[in-house]
């Protein structure tokens, strides 16, 4: 629970920090700072990546103590490619002394400082769940968020340019390792020089792919959101940085938090019962995957008028709910793409065929880019977007779905889930015209209940057999 709680804390502050930062740097240097974003998320995935997945498939509370050569292998793989960007990083800022915080070498140098930071944060909160050490996750999140929103915040107020926001978002992040450096540290031990090109390797052959294929897909939005830039202006850019980023942290939230939970779950069955174990409990996590995060997508189309009318800065409403619309279902395939599919290759080690899906979904953007934006201005991008996700999507799972080693989906809890979704749509949509204090005040409660409901009546994915076994040991607690 600690690690749902502490990705409520992170997404309530970042939703916040977000809309403050676009609303004090304006729409032009908010799709300036969304573009530098992009890049950072796109550098760390590259450098850091292999690094943050390896830790949370080959690291855990008996690797931490049997296998110390894990841990060393990590942490001095992140010392060099961290000391490489920094050095990057301090010369663009020294070639971008003359120009000031508004030149192009400034907002590189806090493209790389972001990209350390998120990286080296990333790492340890992966180190944190899989070592299933709850209260410390929640720690280190919760120092980060306060760190960050004080720093993020104060850049944008005080120092409005990119480059500055950035460079806050970086510096926040490391401190808050450095504060709780004590408790994420391993025993002490002596370094097995020997093993650290074999445990690299390893790292290599599990995480390359799967970070090859998370490039692709921040690359293509990072080429989405040069090509509303190239064809409409940084102004326009903003419009479809900010409801892409809205829309993307309304579904990705839930799903990373489900994913750190449940990934270590079947990680914790295969190391004690089997690949097969594994595999099954992977398949049901799918499931409860889907359950969850439908039930967001239609919740957040539900509310979406009245959301852009109280918590939008106005400079940014109309644009804001037309391109949300847009990129809604692309981003809810890729979501379930990166937390109910890729597992399945994960837990087998064979990730290869993720890199695959990506490349088809770039295909599909390129020709959607050059098809749609004529037709449909930068909304047209925002299509292309979709399309493109979709397509990785249903082509990732049609190989996971297919062939010998073939995964079997609870299809009936997913139908389930699904006919529960059409329901809660058709019963909140009247209410979207409405006020927007009311549709909020309508559609959240109701359609929580709506959905809750037929959930517990027909245990939809197992979800009310779930709570029923936590709440389960409480009650005989409370008894004795």
């Amino acid at each position: 629970m600690a690690v749902i709680a502490a990705f409520v804390l992170n997404a309530g502050l970042n939703f916040v920090l977000g809309l403050l930062i676009a609303r004090w740097l304006g729409p032009a240097d908010f799709g300036r700072f969304a573009l530098a974003t992009t890049g950072a998320i796109v550098l760390n995935t590259v450098l850091f990546e292999w690094l943050r997945l390896s830790a949370t498939r080959f690291y855990s509370g008996r690797v931490r103590v049997d296998e110390p050569w894990i841990r060393h292998g990590l942490d001095r793989a992140y010392l060099r490619l961290g000391v490489l960007l920094v050095a990057a990083a301090a010369a663009c800022g020294g070639l971008g002394l003359g120009e000031g915080p508004d030149g192009r070498e400034a907002v590189l140098c806090g493209t790389g400082l972001a990209a350390l930071g998120i990286g080296v944060f990333d790492y340890h909160a992966a180190l944190a769940r899989a070592r299933f050490d709850g209260k410390l996750y929640l720690g280190l999140v919760a120092v980060k968020n306060v760190l960050a929103f004080g720093m993020m915040a104060g850049a944008a107020w005080f120092l409005p340019q990119p480059a500055w926001v950035l460079a806050a978002a970086g510096v926040s992040q490391l401190l808050a390792v450095l504060v709780l450096r004590g408790p994420l540290r391993d025993p002490a031990g002596a370094v097995e020089r020997a093993r650290l090109g074999a445990t690299w390797r390893v790292f290599a052959r599990y995480g390359l792919p799967l970070i090859a294929a998370n490039a692709a897909y921040q690359l293509l939005s990072f080429v989405n959101r040069g090509a509303v830039a190239a064809q409409a202006g940084f102004t326009e850019a903003g419009y479809f940085a900010l409801a892409a980023d809205v829309t993307s942290r309304a579904l990705m939230t839930l799903g990373t938090a489900l994913d750190l939970l449940l990934f270590q779950i079947a990680v914790h069955a295969e190391e004690h019962r089997g690949r097969a174990a594994a595999e099954a409990q992977v398949a049901e996590n799918a499931g409860t995957v889907f359950a969850l995060l439908a039930p967001c997508a239609v919740g957040f189309w539900a509310v979406l008028p009245a959301l852009q009318a109280l918590v939008v800065p106005e400079a940014y409403r109309g644009p804001f709910e037309t391109y949300a619309l847009a990129l809604l279902p692309g981003l809810f395939c890729l979501a379930m793409m990166f937390y109910a599919v890729n597992p399945v290759f994960q837990i087998r080690r064979r990730t290869l065929p993720v890199i695959a899906a990506a490349l088809a979904g770039l295909a599909l953007n390129g020709i959607g880019l050059v098809a749609l934006p004529p037709l449909f201005g930068g909304i047209g991008v925002a299509l292309a977007q979709t399309l493109g996700l979709a397509g990785a999507g249903l082509w990732l799972g049609w190989r996971a779905l297919t062939g010998r080693e073939r995964i079997v989906l609870p299809w009936g809890a997913i139908g389930a889930a699904s006919l529960a979704c059409a329901a809660m749509g058709l019963a909140l949509a009247p209410f979207r015209g409405l006020p927007p204090v009311t549709a909020l005040a309508v559609c959240v409660p109701a359609g929580m209940a709506l959905y809750g409901a037929l959930v517990w009546m027909f245990d939809i994915a197992g979800l009310r057999r779930q709570v029923a076994a936590r709440l389960r040991p409480a009650r005989a607690v409370a008894a004795e």
